[in-house]
């Protein structure tokens, strides 16, 4: 039994399936089942049943894994201390990053650090940033790229990095798309297409409507802003989508509107932070 046996059972944990833990962990399904089965042998139990496609945890896994956790973070800590005290800038920097940062803001910067710091393996993670935001609380991930919230974690620490103009908008044969100076009244008698509720953005955008006593008519909620901006380009309602996003299928509605997102870094400043991950902030602060 080794540590990649802990960390593949971490990763069959989140993923609920082997070929999906396999796939991330960059190994075969049978070496994550060996591993899995190392770790049932020394401890004696079970630790997965079959489910469907994938596996199912059993109570002995459950009441595992926040030790595993637990260990696996301790572990960093001790990893980063002796690398600051040796002043290295490598090992491995687990980061997560919202789609939107991940495939519109952060690409080049990125490859910027991966050049200037060839000894640090970037192990990058897609999320919401509200998940993120939570795995940076719970130490699964070193720091994360995201909306920022609203109200933040008196526990975190917060850098904004970009700010993120948000705009009405609709496809250019909506009748929404022909009327000039329009109203948030104008706008909610038509079906509007929003991030779901407990995300930042959509928490933003229904706080501008609270101001005026308004709701919104939602007739469909979807994550991905890249989805809502597809979904707004054949039709089927309105949204609010970063002005980034912007293209010819969609035309920005006339309306006067100062909604703005903040993009940035959170991280956790209790918990001993490596000297790449440092690194990176201190790339960030730069642009």
């Amino acid at each position: 039994m080794n540590l990649a046996a802990f960390e593949a059972f971490v990763k069959v944990m989140e993923t609920g399936s082997i070929s999906l833990a396999a796939d991330q962990l960059f190994i075969t399904q049978p070496a994550v089942t060996k591993r899995i089965h190392s770790l049932e042998e020394y401890f004696g139990v079970k630790l997965f049943e079959s489910a469907g496609r994938g596996v199912q945890a059993t109570h002995a896994a459950n009441s595992l894994l926040p030790k595993v956790k637990s260990w696996l973070n301790e572990l960093g800590d001790i990893h980063h201390t002796l690398s600051h005290e040796q002043g290295q800038v490598q090992g491995k920097l687990k980061i997560g990053t919202s789609h939107h940062i991940g495939l519109h803001h952060l690409p080049h910067h990125l490859q910027r650090y991966v050049q200037q710091y060839p000894e640090v393996t970037l192990d990058v993670h897609f999320v919401d940033s509200e998940q993120a935001h939570e795995q940076v609380l719970a130490g699964d991930l070193e720091l994360a790229f995201l909306t920022l919230p609203p109200q933040g974690d008196s526990r975190l620490k917060y850098i904004t990095t970009w700010n993120d103009p948000l705009v009405f908008v609709v496809s250019p044969f909506h009748p929404l798309a022909q009327i000039e100076h329009l109203t948030l009244e104008d706008l909610i008698q038509y079906p509007s297409l929003l991030p779901a509720a407990q995300t930042y953005t959509s928490q933003i955008t229904l706080a501008e409507f609270e101001k005026h006593g308004l709701k919104p008519k939602v007739t469909m909620s979807n994550n991905s802003l890249e989805s809502i901006r597809m979904l707004v380009s054949i039709g089927l309602g309105w949204s609010v989508l970063p002005k980034t996003l912007l293209n010819q299928d969609l035309k920005q509605l006339d309306l006067a509107s100062n909604m703005n997102r903040k993009l940035g870094i959170v991280w956790h400043p209790g918990r001993t932070q490596s000297r790449a991950a440092e690194k990176l902030v201190e790339l960030m602060k730069d642009i």
